[in-house]
């Protein structure tokens, strides 16, 4: 589990295609001091896992289904990502409750400049909509954000400077695909509710 705060931008450094998955080396010495074969670790929002971590270089295996279901399939050698260790017992909880499992890509449609903020409109899948509330989380590559507004086919998030500044954020512009995860609460929520509708 982890909470949608940005440990530290790391730099992708090689990407190993193997049969039917990835093997992808991440350059990153602050989420790499004491991580672990079998640690997680969230690369853009995807919970992998560490298969070996060496010289500050963590390398782990995406497979096919998380190929198809989020943007890792699109990177390249100098990529940069936002990364994020699990989080330990006992310490806060500063963002909200993230799974590290991708629900869906959005495309960046838009961005609004101001002195000291941005707002990013994305594009909002059909079958993640139903999740996505005004002031209500999600998380758009392994960053906690709240949706400042909603629309039928969009949404929007406001950044401020230490977000654009500590995560990958600040570089996106229109055209780009984000990886984007739900609040599970809201999943929960629908399930609890259905089967009580469908109750005698």
């Amino acid at each position: 589990m982890f909470t949608g705060l940005v440990e530290e931008i790391g730099r992708v450094e090689t990407l190993e295609q193997l049969h039917d998955a990835v093997r992808i080396a991440i350059a990153a010495p602050r989420v790499t001091e004491d991580a672990r074969p079998g640690d997680s670790i969230s690369v853009d929002g995807v919970c992998l896992t560490v298969v070996d971590n060496s010289g500050g270089v963590f390398t782990a295996d995406v497979m096919q289904e998380t190929l198809n279901r989020t943007r890792l399939g699109s990177y390249g050698a100098g990529s940069r990502v936002n990364l994020e260790r699990a989080l330990a017992a006992g310490a806060r909880m500063g963002g909200h409750i993230v799974q590290g499992h991708v629900d869906g890509v959005a495309q960046v449609l838009s961005r609004e400049e101001s002195e000291h903020w941005r707002v990013l409109r994305l594009s909002l899948p059909a079958d993640v909509a139903r999740y996505v509330v005004e002031k209500g989380s999600i998380t758009i590559n392994g960053t906690s954000l709240t949706v400042s507004a909603v629309g039928d086919d969009w949404f929007e998030v406001s950044l401020i400077p230490t977000t654009l500044e500590d995560t990958t954020a600040g570089e996106l512009v229109p055209g780009d695909a984000v990886n984007l995860e739900v609040d599970i609460v809201a999943k929960y929520v629908e399930k609890m509710v259905g089967d009580y509708s469908r109750r005698p």
